[in-house]
């Protein structure tokens, strides 16, 4: 006689019962461009530091007023918190001396950790051009800041391939030379499958990549603004995504409750698989990430 599902169940460990609070988190922001939004940043930093994160990372973009900008959000968490702060810092429209001056004030700031990107088009639509006496792209960066001090130095990984990828292979070597020039951890772009995770983390040590590859998660409350992230970054939304916020338009607190579900039992997939260092991007709202680590048992000290 067949067993009632019941049956098979009853023994079936909860996805967050082994957590044990023996992980790392680190968030993303981006700098903020008014003061009301500054005041939802400081607020959600003030919500997320008793988490102790491993660090803080700043987004970054061509151009003074983004630069300015981002200078400004690190050295005010710096300053006014006991948070590592991790910068951003891309190729795109400045010169080599152009950044190697930035990073430079970085370091005399107190800056240890840079996030090195090679960066997009600040046109939308166009593909990525180098700067005549700027940086090829991120290994070139990478190699570059370690030239400037001995920054930390963490760089991006596609685990779906990057939209200016001819393939895969393309991908990993890509990788695998931000590693010869000196990177000291990757950090994914978002994905929504553990397997996507998986595969890529053996694709990367078939390769001879052997730095920390941390999953970057992002919880997803506001379907549309994904979808425009994805088609930037090359990642897939699954159609069953896309079912789970129908209907959810004008229901902001149900959105928050699904969002949190799914992103919950990504990385409870994750932390089943042996992952222990989760990194967040935060849209600059801490609710989301908070609830996340609290189910994998990060608590505030």
């Amino acid at each position: 006689m067949n067993r009632h599902p019941w049956e098979q169940l009853r023994h079936h460990e909860p996805l967050f019962a082994q957590a044990r609070g023996d992980i790392a988190v680190s968030f993303e922001f981006f700098p903020p461009k008014s003061d009301a939004m500054a005041e939802t940043l400081w607020s959600s930093i003030q919500t997320l530091a008793p988490l102790e994160p491993r660090f803080v990372s700043v987004t970054y973009g061509a151009g003074g007023s983004t630069r300015e900008r981002t200078h400004a959000t690190v050295e005010r968490i710096l300053k006014e918190t006991s948070l590592t702060p991790a910068a951003h810092l891309t190729c795109v429209g400045a010169p080599r001396d152009e950044i190697d001056a930035i990073a430079r004030e970085y370091w005399d700031l107190g800056v240890r950790h840079i996030v090195a990107l090679r960066g997009d088009s600040p046109e939308p639509g166009t593909k990525y051009r180098q700067h005549p006496q700027g940086y090829r792209d991120a290994a070139d960066l990478v190699a570059g800041l370690k030239r400037v001090a001995p920054f930390d130095v963490s760089v991006a990984a596609y685990p779906e391939v990057h939209p200016d990828s001819s393939s895969r292979a393309f991908d990993l070597e890509n990788l695998k030379r931000k590693v010869d020039a000196g990177a000291d951890r990757a950090i994914t772009q978002f994905f929504f499958s553990a397997d996507c995770y998986f595969r890529f983390q053996d694709e990367a040590a078939a390769a001879g990549i052997e730095i920390e590859i941390v999953p970057g998660i992002l919880p997803v409350s506001n379907v549309a603004q994904t979808r425009r992230f994805a088609e930037m970054c090359g990642a897939a939304i699954p159609d069953w995504l896309n079912g789970l916020f129908e209907g959810l338009d004008d229901l902001p607190a149900a959105r928050q409750l699904i969002a949190a579900t799914v992103a919950a039992e990504l990385c409870g997939q994750l932390y089943a698989g042996g992952v222990r260092h989760f990194h967040f991007y935060t849209l600059n709202r801490a609710e989301l990430s908070y609830a996340i680590c609290h189910l994998l048992g990060v608590r505030a000290r």
